[in-house]
């Protein structure tokens, strides 16, 4: 073992003897840390923004499984790819020199996300393919600072983030690496080894939160091996009682073989994850601008792309029912992000802005969703019940049925001031008269109830 591996080591064992020392709330074993609250902040934000970027974003071709489906899985669009477009021979590692970030400004990321309505955010410090997108110490020669770059991309970006008061700071991290020789070899053994985890995993994770401070961990690439390999539970632990983001960290549930959507924080359950009633469990859909790829992609078609009316329907029905929404985008490889991407996500921070009060701190209401005149999605807060409708109704008269009303109900349309005139109906519901609906690119609108049950 290194000695860098050495030191990791011995701090983690030194977390877990404090725990035990002194009687620490949270064990090592899951019905103790599932049994931790989640910190507020993350279910009051709603909304927020992954970002994929790694030396994938060189290729950017087909996905950012690039480096697997060239070389693990031999795919024929990906060999002729390279056959067409580089030397024979040429490897995986010599295209993380070309991973430059010459354009890539860290503010102007914040800025365009803080823009956005987003309230936290989600950068990949590493991905599958290892590459780490800051100076780690067990990743020699492969990450930012001593390649591609040659800067410390996560400090850079949880500066600028941090700048935006209102916005979290989050990382994913990839447990797995599809071809480091220490994780091939555990694999071999059955996972009876665990020279990967002292020597590479454990190490890049504690020096992850010790030095970034991330109040989110989006941990993947769990699912070959169980958590026990992983030594997840320890880390979790240390993580919510000595890390020095433990009353706010959230994390979410790929822990290993059997977690997903059983054990952890929130639950992702599977990538694009899309409930058909309401979850008993805090949870999260994560989806992506680019429906074919999380990184990106030089040859993605516009067809190809999540629309605005599209996103926010997935960001409104998400919400209702109970769960956060996190939309992914792929910077290039110079570090711009795409202008399609940045025209999506301002868009939807031009809706937020007028809307947001049905999206933000809101919880899920006794009825998730009716078809009154149109389809509508309730949210509600302690004050106020909101019907999210994404089809205009194209006439004066709309009715909803689930609400009870009372005599100090208000009826209003969000973006304008004036009251609606409405009426109840027979037993439950009410019938109003609409003004004529603002011209939105979202195709999204918002009836507030005040003084319903």
């Amino acid at each position: 073992m290194g000695s860098e591996g050495l030191r990791w080591l011995l701090l983690g064992l030194c977390a877990v003897l404090s725990v035990s020392g002194r009687r620490a709330p949270y064990t090592a074993d899951w019905a103790s840390l599932d049994a931790r609250p989640l910190p507020a902040w993350y279910d009051d934000a709603k909304f927020g923004i992954f970002i994929h970027w790694g030396v994938f974003s060189v290729p950017s071709f087909g996905s950012e499984w690039f480096w697997w489906y060239w070389q693990g899985e031999k795919d024929p669009d990906y060999e002729l790819f390279m056959i067409k477009n580089y030397p024979k021979g040429f490897s995986y590692a010599e295209f993380a020199p070309a991973l430059k970030a010459e354009f890539l400004d860290a503010n102007e990321w914040a800025e365009i996300f803080e823009a956005s309505g987003a309230k936290y955010v989600v950068f990949t410090s590493k991905h599958h393919e290892g590459f780490t997108n800051w100076g780690s110490p067990t990743s020699w020669n492969w990450n930012s600072v001593d390649n591609g770059p040659h800067r410390d991309i996560v400090g850079e970006l949880a500066t600028a983030v941090r700048k935006r008061k209102s916005v979290h700071f989050g990382l994913y991290h990839s447990l797995f690496e599809w071809f480091h020789p220490l994780y091939l070899s555990d694999k071999e053994s059955n996972f009876t080894k665990q020279d990967f985890i002292r020597n590479k995993v454990m190490p890049e994770l504690y020096d992850l939160v010790t030095s970034y401070k991330p109040e989110l961990i989006w941990s993947d690439g769990d699912w070959e091996a169980p958590d026990t390999y992983w030594n997840s539970t320890e880390f979790l632990a240390w993580l919510y009682n000595d890390s020095p983001v433990k009353d706010v960290i959230v994390v979410n549930d790929r822990w290993g073989q059997g977690c997903y959507c059983k054990h952890g924080g929130y639950f992702n359950c599977a990538d694009k994850y899309t409930p058909s009633e309401l979850p008993k469990h805090k949870w999260e859909k994560c989806n992506s601008v680019d429906t074919h790829s999380w990184g990106y992609r030089r040859n993605m078609k516009l067809s190809e792309l999540m629309d605005l009316p599209t996103i926010i329907k997935d960001l409104v029905y998400t919400v209702a029912l109970g769960g956060n929404y996190l939309l992914n985008i792929g910077p290039a490889s110079d570090g711009q992000i795409p202008v399609i991407f940045q025209d999506r996500l301002l868009r939807i921070g031009e809706w937020l802005k007028v809307n947001g009060e049905a999206i933000y701190s809101t919880k899920p209401w006794r009825v998730q969703t009716e078809n009154g005149t149109v389809p509508v999605w309730y949210t509600s807060t302690s004050s106020a019940v909101y019907a999210t409708f994404l089809t205009n109704p194209k006439q004066f008269s709309f009715q909803l049925f689930v609400p009870n009303t009372s005599e100090n109900t208000v009826v209003t349309l969000l973006g304008n001031p004036n009251p609606l005139k409405w009426a109840p109906l027979h037993s439950s519901g009410l019938v109003m008269l609409l003004p004529d609906l603002p011209s939105t690119p979202a195709e999204a609108w918002v009836i507030k109830l005040e003084g319903v049950a």
